[in-house]
């Protein structure tokens, strides 16, 4: 994947001052796509013939971002200019290996052969070699017409036939014109010059048997005249048309396909990668292509579809997920393997989405030792503390058995969060792991103290006391009745934090959820004392709040507006009816008066269990997708952590994520022929 060359040393490579600077912001943001260009034009210029330092910035920036193919052929103009032929052909063979599916590169490569080599059969095998993987891509005209320009070159008429014929089995792009050129061909050239020695022996075999039909009777002269390599002038015209309409049958057919996915082709406005974010239309188009073509029994199709795909949209953990579990379903395990090690490993490695994925994939095909590495990966290094990392972890060591391990999974993290001075996540933390210990572990005893030791220690959240709270409700032993109503008193009498509005709707829920415990566990006094400060705290400002609102809003209120709330000014307006009597005019009340503890917390039969928790504001934000494509994991919002981006952070673009779509159901090292692997796995471990 454009890793540099072991044996290449940069020792001797002095860097000046800009060089150092730009070194150090790559190095603190390996992904920061402007300070990367802008290293390889300052090294560009102050060392124009070291290609010791050429080497270490192009093999730097390669390995973080390889399908960049622009770069690989600068790469290899470098060392054509300051080395030789044989670490160009090393630069390009790192390239086809890191953007194999790219027509460009190809296309690069074997203009770089035509101009070094004068055997035609070297030049045709890295031609055929190209062909086996981007031959039938719809833009691959480029290296199609290159191939045809050198054939015309050595007046290989034979070859470019054979060519032309090939071309015209695949739906790609302006096939009107290669079959002109085809009938052309056919037209300017003599049949035998055309064909190979095997065509031009199944013609003459076919002209002699239809002589034998015509006459009733063998020629002496037959047998002799089908070993030649020629066709006889009497059945050249037939020849010819029958050449030319088993070819335009091919035409017809590739046409016919065409029609089916021209529509997605076209919409297909970057098909080559690029840092900036694609459009959602071309997202989705990409998701509606690859739906279509997952429906072809050949998986050739599919696979060489998911690779293109996969340049263009190689940001975007959906289309690798997407890909992984195709190949799965599809019984390919290497390939689906080979795809979700590019991603976790090169192309979406700062990306939370990939690896919980990867970790769930893992165990699911039983490496369990790969899925630990994943979790461990992301909430040690690639995001420390990760919350659902941790989470997850622990639910697999339970899932395997290991309750031990599930648990010493949350009391690592917790030790380290609690060494931090003020920890976001620790009170999140506790909860699940309380929560963990209660409902999968069953030691509801070392749940309650898990959060009730937590209470010495830091100021009472509203999440810690809807913890305490579910736990006691499930608790088989008499409630701690006084216990709960101190912590709900020394929460509502606490000095808001974070604004009136805020901090008052927080301690509200608290207030209300304690009532609805006490309704269920409490007796009549603990009810009524808890009512009575529901009330103090609530009612009064609440009333305030909507008097006040009442005012703001006469005040915009147009006279006819006004007119239409009071009438004549006499009564007020009831409905419709302008003769409807007045009814009863009641006080003012807080919601809290009719419905003690508010629409969100209606009273029920039991507390309910503690809720899944949101990690929104912890995840990690992946790429700019329009959807994510697979069974696991759901998209990501935004969190406090940097988000893997190729921009400089002053000048990032962000799409927001859309909705999850549901879900859908590697290469060895490449050989010349067309049945090839695709990439070497040992690439990325």
């Amino acid at each position: 994947m454009g890793e540099p060359v072991p044996e290449q040393s940069y020792a001797d490579a002095v860097l000046s001052a800009e060089e150092a600077r730009l070194w150090n912001a790559v190095t603190a943001n390996c992904l920061d796509f402007n300070a990367w260009t802008a290293l390889i034009d300052e090294t560009e210029k102050t060392a124009e013939s070291n290609i010791l330092k050429l080497r270490k910035v192009y093999d730097a920036f390669l390995a973080e971002f390889p399908l960049c193919f622009g770069y690989w052929k600068k790469y290899a103009d470098h060392e054509a200019r300051l080395d030789g032929v044989t670490k160009v052909i090393e630069v390009y063979e790192r390239a086809v290996l890191a953007v194999t599916y790219s027509v460009d590169i190809w296309y690069n490569y074997c203009q770089f052969a035509i101009s070094t080599y004068e055997d035609p059969d070297i030049i045709r095998r890295l031609f055929e070699r190209g062909l086996a993987y981007v031959g039938t891509d719809y833009r691959s005209n480029i290296l199609w017409d290159e191939y045809i320009k050198y054939e015309e070159s050595l007046q290989a008429w034979s070859h470019l036939a054979i060519i032309y014929t090939r071309i015209l089995e695949h739906p790609i792009t302006q096939l009107d014109r290669y079959f002109h050129c085809l009938k052309e061909l056919a037209a300017t050239r003599s049949l035998s010059e055309i064909l190979t020695s095997e065509e031009a022996a199944m013609y003459s075999v076919t002209a002699e048997n239809t002589a034998q039909t015509l006459d009733g009777e063998t020629q002496p002269g037959d047998v002799d005249m089908s070993a030649q390599p020629e066709i006889s002038g009497s059945t050249e015209a037939d020849s010819l048309a029958k050449y030319v309409s088993v070819r335009e049958e091919m035409y017809n057919k590739a046409k016919e396909y065409e029609s089916k996915i021209i529509g997605f082709e076209l919409a297909i406005r970057r098909p080559y990668f690029h840092v900036k974010p694609l459009d959602n239309p071309e997202l989705e188009n990409w998701h509606n292509y690859l739906d279509l073509i997952e429906k072809e029994e050949d998986i050739n199709k599919v696979i060489k579809l998911y690779e293109r795909c996969v340049i263009a949209c190689a940001s975007y953990s959906e289309f690798w997920i997407r890909y992984v579990l195709c190949m799965e379903a599809r019984g390919s395990i290497e390939l689906a393997n080979n795809a979700l090690a590019r991603a976790t490993h090169v192309f979406v490695k700062k990306q939370a989405e990939i690896h919980l994925f990867s970790a769930r994939f893992k165990e699911l095909s039983g490496d369990v030792s790969g899925a630990r590495v994943e979790y461990q990966h992301l909430y040690s290094d690639l995001y420390p503390g990760l919350l659902e990392a941790i989470v997850k972890h622990s639910n697999m060591e339970h899932r395997l058995g290991d309750k031990e391990s599930a648990c010493s999974i949350y009391e690592k993290a917790i030790a380290a969060e609690k060494e931090k001075d003020r920890s976001q996540i620790l009170p999140t933390l506790l909860i699940q792991y309380s929560r963990f210990l209660s409902l999968a572990i069953g030691d509801i005893e070392k749940a309650k103290e898990t959060l009730t030791g937590f209470l010495e220690q830091c100021d009472l959240t509203k999440s810690i006391i809807e913890a305490i709270m579910q736990l006691e409700s499930i608790l088989p032993s008499e409630k701690r009745i006084e216990f709960l109503d101190s912590l709900v008193e020394k929460f509502l009498t606490a000095e808001p934090t974070e604004g009136e509005v805020t901090s008052l709707a927080d301690k509200e829920d608290i207030s209300s959820i304690f009532l609805e415990f006490l309704d269920l566990f409490g007796d009549a006094q603990a009810i009524k004392k808890a009512t009575n400060r529901h009330l103090t705290h609530f009612s009064r400002k609440r009333s305030m709040l909507s008097s006040k609102k009442r005012r703001a809003d006469d005040v915009i209120m147009s006279d006819r507006d006004k007119l239409a709330r009071i009438g004549d000014g006499t009564q007020p307006v009831v409905g419709t009816d302008p003769n409807a009597h007045n009814p009863p005019v009641w006080p003012a009340t807080s919601e809290a008066s009719g419905q003690q503890w508010g629409a969100a917390y209606a009273p029920q039969a039991t507390y309910p269990a503690y809720g899944t928790y949101d990690y929104s504001h912890q995840m990690p934000q992946s790429a700019p997708q329009a959807a994510a494509y697979g069974a696991y994991p759901p998209t990501y919002p935004a969190q406090a952590y940097t988000q893997q981006t190729y921009a400089q952070p002053s000048a990032m673009a962000v799409a927001a994520p859309a909705p999850a779509v549901a879900p859908a159901a590697a290469y060895p090292q490449q050989p010349v022929a067309a049945q090839q692997p695709y990439y070497g796995t040992g690439t990325y471990y």
